[in-house]
């Protein structure tokens, strides 16, 4: 076990921990999040940086719609359906009730117009119209959804319809909404300029965007409110600040008000307490291996990955690395890119990123008369 400056004794262990939980207590203990369910998480590793109730499965509200705005764009992908594509109006996307963008029936809208308009004003009728157009009915739609969820593995999941209205058994966790938001983020960029985008004009109507991070929260570009009597007011907010982004979830708030402070303070926590760090670079050394029967003793190791992640401020020399071996010796001959083992960086005992080991470079076999040298010199060196 080592830390980033060397190797760092076990005896020492019990002493770090302490510090490191008097650290946690008197930097951190402070902030309790006022939702009934939260969580944080950093995008680009989906690290956690703190949690709530998180794995309480509730009504989801309109938060739903990023599962149903994940699946369009996946259509996309698979050539389903086209931007451009016109969906003609049912009478069940128009008795939609809830927010809308005021589709009509018989109306041939757009796709894309349709993504729009479930982006920017959390259209209940466009989502009926939506699953409609993609796969025959809402329901064939929801069977989709759940499919999906379990892909992504959302385990505190259950949809019944595509826009979250009320119904029985239709809930989602904080972590779940996490996960399906991070994807959706790093599969689908151009979401964000969708739910970025503040206001939305269809049939001479113009609505505003609902996200009260919009304009408001430094770096804020998403992502879905929701309230019903049952979900309470809830959101998924993100933003990105100095290269760092950032996504999080509240879950039943009892105001418009109360939602947009506990956003706030959830992401300023998070920005301001945490810090990302590439503590390694693929391809960097960071180990050796003995090889028998060769002309070299020991062939280097090397990562497979890089080794990014997100530290408390002031944690950094508090990082510990773990490597461990495959076995302790390779016999020649060796090539390059052989798997030779883990290396995992470690806070307060727990992994927090890990990374394959392979060797760097190969070492051929020694020859007869070669291994007859090394051993006549291992004995002599055995004797001083």
């Amino acid at each position: 076990m080592y830390n980033l400056k060397g190797f760092r004794p076990l005896a020492a262990l019990a002493a770090i921990t302490f510090f490191v939980m008097m650290f946690q207590v008197t930097s951190f203990a402070q902030f309790e999040s006022s939702a009934e369910s939260a969580i944080l998480i950093e995008a680009s590793t989906g690290q956690i940086l703190y949690e709530k109730n998180a794995d309480v499965a509730m009504p989801p509200a309109s938060i739903t719609k990023i599962m149903t705005l994940l699946l369009g764009f996946e259509a996309l992908e698979k050539g389903m359906v086209q931007w451009d594509d016109e969906i003609i109006i049912s009478e069940k996307a128009w008795r939609m009730e809830g927010s809308k963008m005021f589709l009509l029936v018989g109306d041939k809208v757009k796709f894309g117009e349709v993504m729009t308009g479930i982006s920017v004003v959390s259209a209940n009728d466009g989502c009926v119209a939506l699953a409609e157009h993609l796969y025959g009915s809402e329901e064939a739609f929801v069977q989709v959804m759940n499919n999906r969820a379990k892909d992504l593995g959302m385990v505190n999941t259950n949809f019944m319809n595509s826009n979250g209205l009320p119904a029985e058994g239709h809930v989602m966790s904080a972590r779940d909404i996490s996960t399906l938001a991070r994807h959706l983020i790093q599969t689908q960029p151009k979401i964000l300029e969708l739910e970025s985008t503040t206001e939305y004009t269809y049939n001479n109507i113009r609505q505003y965007n609902r996200n009260p991070l919009l304009g408001v929260f430094p770096g804020a570009d998403g992502l879905k409110t929701g309230w019903t009597d049952e979900a309470g007011y809830c959101i998924v907010g993100t933003a990105q600040q100095n290269g760092q982004r950032l996504i999080g979830v509240v879950l039943k708030t009892n105001s418009e008000k109360e939602r947009s402070k506990a956003i706030q303070e959830l992401l300023n926590y998070g920005f301001k307490n945490f810090k990302q760090m590439t503590v390694k670079n693929a391809g960097e050394t960071v180990d050796a291996i003995e090889v028998k029967n060769s002309k070299k003793a020991s062939v280097p190791l090397k990562l497979d990955s890089d080794i990014s992640v997100i530290i408390p401020v002031g944690r950094e020399d508090d990082l510990q690395i773990v490597i461990s071996k495959n076995t302790e010796f390779l016999s020649a001959p060796v090539s390059a890119d052989i798997p030779a083992g883990t290396f995992e960086l470690q806070l307060d005992g727990k992994t927090i990123a890990t990374s394959s080991m392979s060797t760097a470079e190969g070492a051929e076999r020694i020859g007869f008369f070669g291994m007859i040298f090394r051993s006549i010199s291992n004995f002599f060196k055995a004797l001083f």
